[in-house]
């Protein structure tokens, strides 16, 4: 036992194991220390073992209230301390924090395996499944039973005694290995920054250089300027910089995040994770992980999303090789000898889209401040759902730039709390997520959530505002949808809350709310100059719209490319992958990948699928949700009015606030009336009809 969890810390002296006397009982960030973790855990786990004793010990029949509503009443204490420890390790972490991290998820998979394999827990479950349709369950309950009894079934609970322990020990190494892929993946963007001097500036505009001082001031270095490994700091770098040296350095180490061959280096870990992803499957019964995983998903099966990505891929490809042949010639125009390379791309494709379009980010992204852009979030949400959002600044956050605001209802009642999180810092892993302090349930009493976004955007400097690029702004909208579908949820059961359904659903909420970002309806009111107020004028706001379709064939070969690599690393016998680097090159070779683009995510840098399995073998399920969400804006479109009130009645009512408590399915022909039409996502991508490249 580590020296932090044989400290003695009672209640009394533990915040997490306090009650919360704060406004609608909120982490008190500023009393909660790393050290306090370990002990809260333990006594979190000791308190769950015990309430999931006292359901396995009960000796009436199973019922589904001594049974499944028991089982979703306990672990309250486990929930509470994970939420909070799980936010600061993404948002907020420390060197403390994250070796604590480590011993956590080994605690975590100890706890949790003998529980999710219990075979009396399952017995019990099994009974009530046997008997479901005499129980007289209202359609919550009945699918709350059917998912707890598939949970059981999939994490083993049916399998002999010995490979219930090899299970185990398996998802216990995959908890190890999940952790330090997440860590290596920091640590390399921690270790790296390029410094810029003032003849390093060419071509970038004044809101990133403001950027690039600010991130120098969070790690200590005044008066000096950096470029980071974000993202939000990658991107527009490449997109901007007329110094094709300094692109090709920052490119070359962002692809190579994790692939290294230092002590942060991913390969051996991901050979590892596929061995034992393929076992634990096999020992279940399935050919693979991906056939294992997928069964539990709206797709299927790993054919129905291949079939899904080889569609998209063909007409994809082949306007990115035009789009390539025509960056080509532009370098050529330039006077150029070079061939285009990959971090040429962004650099000359913003070069044609400002000649084919007359528009460049530069243009807009004045009257994008991030303030506006989440002041247009909310007003879409009161427009749609009628809920509104005060500022609140009496409640604990866990850094001075976290922002919080209270939710109320249509009839101006309590509904959620939201925080906001929206600035990079090296504290901070990279990309943007929403998550929860606390779900919506109203098992013991109308518990109200506390939901979270957090961003990586780039903070202005000398009391300028964040400007935020187009990419930046769906962003926002983005993960401010996830977070609109963990408010507005309305269900009785803690395990159906918010987000918790299949991963190739759980993007339609977030993807179908940057629909309205993009919307002239919107950006007339909220885009205005930082400096003047001035509202984006009419010709730039064609000019947008009209180019937003541009480049559409790199960002969905970027993205599929992904995606496919994400299935054939968990098609593909795991014995057969001896060597990340030459497996990456091989099935890019197999689909024509073209060299001037990188995967969106190459495999030592995939937190995805490697940092934990939420997406493994479902990183597709971005473009399955897209193909739905593409086809529910339409609903909106044919009413011929975005906030049209009876169609966002429906989108409210059979999406957002139903969380898991129905087949997802049968959530979206409720709202929609039928099942998606495919070529809503090609249309909307402007890939209908390509031909096919040569």
């Amino acid at each position: 036992m580590s020296e932090a969890s044989s400290t003695a810390v009672d209640s009394h002296t533990n915040p997490l194991l306090a009650a919360w006397q704060t406004p609608f009982q909120t982490p008190p960030f500023a009393d909660i220390r790393p050290e306090h973790f370990l002990p809260a855990f333990d006594k979190a786990f000791a308190d769950h073992s015990a309430e999931i004793e006292a359901i396995k010990a009960n000796p009436a029949e199973p019922t589904f209230e001594n049974t499944v509503t028991a089982l979703e009443r306990a672990g309250k204490l486990l929930s509470k301390v994970s939420a909070v420890f799980y936010d600061l390790v993404g948002a907020h972490s420390n060197p403390e924090l994250l070796k604590i991290e480590s011993e956590v998820a080994l605690k975590q998979a100890r706890h949790w395996n003998p529980i999710s394999m219990d075979a009396a827990l399952f017995g019990r479950v099994s009974k009530l499944r046997d008997k479901a349709a005499s129980l007289n369950l209202t359609g919550e309950q009945a699918r709350l039973l059917e998912r707890t009894w598939t949970s059981f079934h999939r994490s083993g609970a049916g399998l002999s005694e010995a490979a219930k322990a090899r299970t185990a020990e398996i998802n216990e190494r995959l908890a190890h290995l999940a952790t330090s892929f997440s860590h290596h993946l920091l640590g390399d963007e921690q270790e790296w920054t390029m410094e810029l001097g003032a003849d390093d500036l060419a071509g970038l505009p004044d809101s990133f250089v403001a950027a690039t001082k600010a991130a120098a001031d969070e790690r200590g270095m005044p008066g000096k300027m950096v470029v980071t490994l974000s993202r939000s700091f990658v991107e527009p770098f490449l997109k901007d910089s007329a110094r094709r040296d300094l692109r090709e350095k920052v490119y070359k180490a962002f692809i190579a995040r994790g692939d290294n061959g230092n002590a942060n280096d991913n390969n051996a870990v991901i050979l590892e994770v596929l061995k034992l992803r393929e076992e634990r499957a096999k020992i279940l019964g399935y050919p693979s992980f991906a056939a294992y995983r997928l069964e539990d998903s709206m797709a299927k099966t790993p054919e129905a999303v291949r079939g899904l990505l080889e569609r998209v891929w063909k007409p994809a490809r082949a306007r990115a090789m035009a789009d390539r042949d025509a960056l080509q010639a532009l370098i050529a125009e330039e006077g150029g000898n070079f061939k285009l390379a990959a971090w040429d791309w962004r650099y000359y494709a913003e070069k044609l889209r400002q000649r084919r379009a007359n528009f460049d980010d530069a243009a807009i992204k004045p009257y994008l401040t991030l303030d506006n852009m989440i002041d247009a979030a909310f007003d879409v949400a009161t427009r749609l759902f009628g809920v509104t959002f005060v500022k609140r600044k009496d409640i604990p956050v866990w850094h001075p730039d976290v922002r919080v605001w209270e939710v109320k209802d249509a009839m101006g009642n309590h509904k959620a709390l939201f925080y906001g999180d929206y600035f990079a810092r090296p504290s901070k892993r990279s990309g943007a997520w929403m998550t929860s302090l606390r779900d919506q349930q109203k098992l013991d009493g109308d518990i109200a959530p506390l939901v979270i976004n957090v961003c990586n955007f780039s903070k202005g400097t000398d009391g300028q505002p964040s400007l935020l690029s187009p990419d930046d702004a769906r962003t926002l909208f983005h993960e401010f949808g996830h977070g609109l579908h963990g408010m507005l949820s309305n269900v009785m059961y803690p395990s159906l809350s918010g987000t918790s359904v299949f991963t190739d659903f759980v993007e339609l909420p977030s993807q179908l709310y940057e629909h309205w970002q993009e919307r002239p309806e919107v950006l007339q009111k909220f885009a205005r100059h930082y400096q003047t107020g001035e509202p984006l004028p009419e010709d730039l706001l064609k000019r947008f719209i009209a180019a937003r379709k541009f480049n559409q064939g790199f960002a969905t070969v970027e993205f599929v490319s992904s995606a496919l690599m994400d299935l054939e690393f968990h098609t593909q016998p795991a014995a057969s992958i001896t060597d990340v680097r030459a497996f990456e090159k091989q099935e890019l070779e197999k689909i024509g990948m073209p060299a001037e683009i990188a995967l969106r995510h190459r495999p030592q840098q995939f937190g995805h699928i490697f940092s934990g399995d939420h997406y493994a073998s479902g990183y597709y399920s971005y473009m399955w949700s897209e193909v739905m969400d593409a086809d529910a804006f339409g609903a909106f479109e044919e009413a011929h009015d975005i906030f049209d009130p009876a169609v966002a009645k429906r989108l409210h009512d059979d999406i957002y606030s139903s969380g898991g408590s129905r087949d997802p399915e049968d959530a979206y022909i409720a709202f929609r009336g039928r099942k998606p039409e495919p070529d809503a996502l090609l249309r909307r991508r402007g890939l209908l009809n390509e031909p096919e490249a040569a």
